[in-house]
């Protein structure tokens, strides 16, 4: 397998797509996305040379390594059509109960999904490199899963380890055995990780990276009364945003990468900070995010991949 992306030379300059985590909010990569091909004229999939995600990111990330999508039909996995049975609750999950005993939804909508898009597809069958990643809780490390070192794993084993995020999903097992977690508790940003295996695997340093976020919740949080609260208070403060914040991987990539590296992200605003409210409100809400990044970005980001 050592030759597998062979025809990539050493020379040339390669590109890589990131795309963070943040459940239904990375619809707001999506809609950028898609406005990038419809003014660039070309398709997501073939503007990079590799595609990096993490937990819903990584879903994202995988289709278009995978099937040469568009970004209009990787949106089209995140239609209600497709949320319905994503997030199928789970019949134990009580929504009046601040102490949830159990994940909020099941998994065999979620895998249904990933069987449809990818079947028994393993990472090798990828047509562009393809990189995600977990956290492995038995053994209490990060687990990389890519298209040169993992080819045997499959793609909807690789995008449900994921995207196993605690509390939403149950915790993932693996053909060996090992169970798996949400790859965003090691970092909700993959750049970092994802460049320490794209140089191997595109056999270049000279990277660009296209990194696009999924929301930054701002909202300000009472410093006085955050000194009475126990565990359910945090909870019911975001304790668990505040943990996944990524943005310091993006301060640290901007200054190691310089010009090669474009982030793209804002504030959440008016979406909600939660990863799985998809009422109709609030998911036209995550598609104006997208356009406005558009709007703020559209112009560079062509700029950028095309120099």
């Amino acid at each position: 397998m050592k030759n597998f992306f062979s025809f990539l030379s050493r020379s040339s300059q390669k590109k890589i797509l990131c795309l963070d985590g943040g459940g239904v909010r990375t619809i707001a990569a999506l809609v950028f996305l898609k406005k990038l091909e419809s003014e660039s004229g070309k398709k997501v999939s073939d503007m990079f040379d590799m595609f990096i995600g993490t937990s819903a990111g990584s879903l994202n990330a995988a289709c278009f390594a995978y099937g040469d999508f568009s970004a209009e039909k990787v949106k089209t996995y995140w239609s209600k059509k497709y949320l319905d049975k994503i997030m199928k609750s789970s019949f134990f999950w009580d929504k009046a109960s601040l102490i949830q005993a159990r994940p909020r939804y099941e998994n065999e909508g979620r895998m249904d999904v990933l069987n449809e898009i990818f079947k028994d597809s393993t990472l090798d069958k990828s047509k562009k490199p393809f990189l995600c990643y977990a956290y492995d809780i038995e053994n209490r490390t990060h687990s990389v899963f890519d298209s040169l070192n993992t080819p045997e794993i499959t793609f909807k084993d690789a995008v449900a380890a994921s995207s196993a995020a605690p509390m939403y999903f149950p915790s993932y097992q693996m053909q060996d055995k090992s169970w798996m977690i949400d790859g965003s508790i090691i970092t909700n940003n993959p750049t970092l990780i994802g460049y320490a295996y794209a140089k191997s695997i595109l056999e270049s340093e000279n990277i660009k990276i296209l990194s696009i976020g999924s929301g930054q919740n701002k909202k300000k949080i009472s410093g006085e009364a955050s000194t009475k609260w126990g565990g359910v208070g945090w909870l019911r403060n975001d304790i668990m945003g505040m943990l996944l914040d990524s943005e310091i991987h993006n301060d640290i990539s901007a200054d190691i990468f310089k010009k090669n590296y474009l982030r793209i992200n804002s504030p959440l605003g008016k979406v909600n900070k939660f990863l799985d409210d998809d009422s109709e409100e609030n998911l036209e809400r995550i598609h104006l995010m997208g356009m406005e990044w558009w709007t703020r970005y559209g112009e560079e980001t062509i700029s950028f991949i095309e120099k």
